[in-house]
């Protein structure tokens, strides 16, 4: 799940990013959690490290966007920041603060979209962990974050990623222990969630994927608990 910042004062404008965020979702399955500001003196002043990316407006009435970014710099090496502006000459000043790159007004979606891959394709690189599988003779580099789950047939593993199935030998325990450190729950024993992609729950299913998983009675209060944590700790 990415968190991101839309840094504003034009409602009209938010509306349009957090619209074209919305679409990027649906057509490439990623995950954001918004939170908007309405200057740059709102996110600057009491800035927590917790984005990872910064949507900035360079324009706006208190602190101006390129302020503002320099401020979150010195806090924040990671957080990848992009222009929003109708200004091309005060956003070539993003060098000053490692900017990824500037949108220009009025906004486009296809332009927008590209910058938004190109900044999770930056932030993706910081943090991607990898599992090497033993799959078809050889062995198959694939990113965790890539996994929306995986389940167990006899002994087998098939992983449910964004580029299809993976079927390797092995168990659950050795890949619950690969991946102690990441978003992953038991939903029930044949299943391994990454609690990244659950879009829902219905009766004693989750939404994941595509897909419809069951969870199992003995492991509802567990799983429904690393949830929730899990939803409170990227919300942040």
């Amino acid at each position: 799940m990415v968190r991101l910042a839309i840094v504003e004062d034009d409602n009209n404008y938010a509306a349009v990013l957090e619209k074209y965020i919305r679409r990027y979702e649906d057509e490439f399955r990623e995950k954001f959690v918004i939170t908007r500001f309405e200057d740059g003196e709102d996110i600057a002043e009491e800035y927590k490290c917790n984005f990872d990316i910064v949507l900035m407006d360079i324009e706006m009435q208190f602190m101006d966007g390129m302020t503002a970014a320099k401020k979150i710099r010195s806090m924040d090496e990671e957080v990848v920041i992009i222009f929003i502006t109708n200004m091309p000459q005060f956003a070539m000043q993003g060098y000053e603060v490692e900017a990824l790159d500037y949108v220009l007004k009025p906004i486009n979606y296809f332009a927008f979209s590209q910058r938004i891959e190109r900044a999770l394709g930056r932030m993706k690189k910081r943090t991607a962990k990898y599992l090497s599988l033993n799959y078809r003779g050889g062995v198959q580099k694939i990113n965790v974050s890539d996994i929306y789950y995986i389940e167990i047939q006899d002994h087998d593993l098939i992983y449910h990623t964004k580029n299809g199935q993976i079927i390797v030998r092995g168990t659950m325990r050795e890949l619950e222990e690969k991946l102690v450190d990441e978003p992953f729950c038991r939903c029930n024993k044949a299943y391994l969630a990454n609690l990244e992609y659950v879009d829902g729950f219905e009766d004693n299913d989750i939404l994941i994927g595509g897909d419809r998983i069951q969870v199992s009675r003995s492991r509802k209060k567990e799983f429904m608990d690393a949830l929730n944590d899990y939803m409170n700790e990227v919300s942040k």
